[in-house]
């Protein structure tokens, strides 16, 4: 087989890449090692920016978003027994957020491409990627179980398949440049039966430890809260977590609604950059490149991020002959993802309760959250990173004719 781009990864960034090569006339085909039942029925978060939103609109992928997603125009951030709105609309003359989950997003690409006859391989296993620095790189792969190998010669080779993925791996240890944090603690995440429980996400700081109150639907809501990461979910029994919900969140005049949980999980938190986004005809995008927890709601919004100026290199390579972009790939992208990072990692450490830090830490903690709430400087810069910063190149791709 041959095609321009090979892309390895059926998620946002992938499908988004794939999705914008199409518009350009410049073929594609997508690896994808689940199966499709499994990438569409994955419950995983999903708050999309502004520019985000933009794009999906744009490019002709979001009409069910805005049909189904929920428009937040502010969150809450609760601490010492109180709620403080920042309100994003009006510190940022008119952006808001979308939250419509990262699976659902995939459900629109993936129709998308199907119906545009792009071709996507699910349940392929064995992926290996071979001659990085020639002009012709080469995936190989099995579609099938016991199948023969096959291969894909590629002009490019976009590596979309996250963190522990075989894009990353493929970069030589000798040019490799890796920095990750890991905090000490992880969210015990659960999806409960239950109605909305307020218009907006509610961010906790208690003194047991942060929560967060999310929404999925009229009839599913997303709740969490901060755990040690190496705790078993077998300790945490549907009361238990209701009760410690109902400590950290719970006022005077307002409770939580309890219902039925119906998936419950724990998940560690880390900051990661693999500063090598390129090698050779090798670029990473996305989760391959780079992990942020999950406080800042960045993870897909710095996916687009990424695949805009990819697919702007790529499409002035075939129609201008020019690789400039490209060649700037990394640093372009850097710019952005060490942003986002500064942003997730002040949310994680500010919201967060380190129990292997003094009571000291914890009142710099209210007193950082005193001030914010108090400054319209400081909540203008959390809403303006919330609702996310610039895009490079985003308005390339919203001028495309559909």
């Amino acid at each position: 087989m041959k095609t321009k781009v090979g892309i390895i990864g059926a998620g946002p960034a992938g499908l988004i890449l794939s999705h914008l090569l199409h518009l350009q006339g410049i073929d594609s085909i997508i690896l994808e090692s689940r199966s499709r039942k499994d990438i569409e029925g994955t419950v995983r978060a999903g708050v999309l920016e502004q520019g985000t939103i933009d794009l999906l609109n744009a490019t002709g992928v979001g009409e069910r978003m805005m049909r189904e997603g929920h428009v937040h125009e502010g969150i809450e951030l609760q601490f010492n027994g109180n709620r403080h709105r920042i309100d994003f609309k009006e510190l940022t003359g008119g952006k808001k957020i979308m939250v419509y989950a990262q699976h659902e997003v995939i459900k629109d690409l993936v129709a998308a491409r199907l119906e545009a006859g792009g071709q996507i391989f699910f349940n392929v296993s064995d992926v290996s990627l071979h001659q990085l620095e020639t002009a012709k790189p080469k995936i190989k792969f099995r579609s099938e179980a016991g199948s023969e190998l096959e291969e894909i010669e590629c002009d490019f080779i976009a590596g979309c398949d996250g963190f522990h993925g075989p894009s990353r791996k493929a970069l030589p240890d000798s040019i490799k440049v890796e920095k990750q944090k890991v905090y000490p603690f992880g969210w015990l995440g659960i999806l409960a039966e239950a109605p909305p429980a307020n218009p907006e996400l509610i961010y906790s700081n208690h003194e047991r430890g942060f929560a967060l109150i999310s929404t999925r639907s009229p009839e599913i809501q997303r709740f969490y809260l901060q755990v040690d990461p190496k705790d078993d979910i077998k300790n945490w029994s549907d009361d238990r977590i209701w009760t410690e919900l109902h400590a950290r969140v719970d006022m005077d005049g307002w409770r939580l609604k309890d219902g039925p949980i119906i998936q419950k999980n724990i998940v560690s938190m880390r900051s990661f950059v693999c500063e090598t986004m390129r090698y050779g005809r090798l670029f990473l995008a996305g989760d391959s490149a780079h992990i942020v927890p999950p406080t800042g709601a960045k993870g897909l919004n710095l996916a687009v991020a990424d695949i805009l100026v990819l697919a702007k290199g790529i499409s002035e390579f075939y129609k201008e002959g020019k690789e400039e972009t490209l060649d700037n790939y990394s640093e372009t992208c850097l710019r952005r993802v060490w942003k986002a990072q500064r942003f997730s990692y002040w949310m994680t450490t500010m919201l967060h309760r380190n129990l292997e830090h003094s009571s000291f830490e914890h009142g710099i903690q209210l007193a950082e959250l005193e001030y914010l709430t108090s400054s319209r400087a400081a909540m203008t810069s959390l809403a303006e990173n919330y609702v996310g910063l610039p895009m490079e190149f985003q308005a390339t791709f919203e001028k495309l004719e559909i």
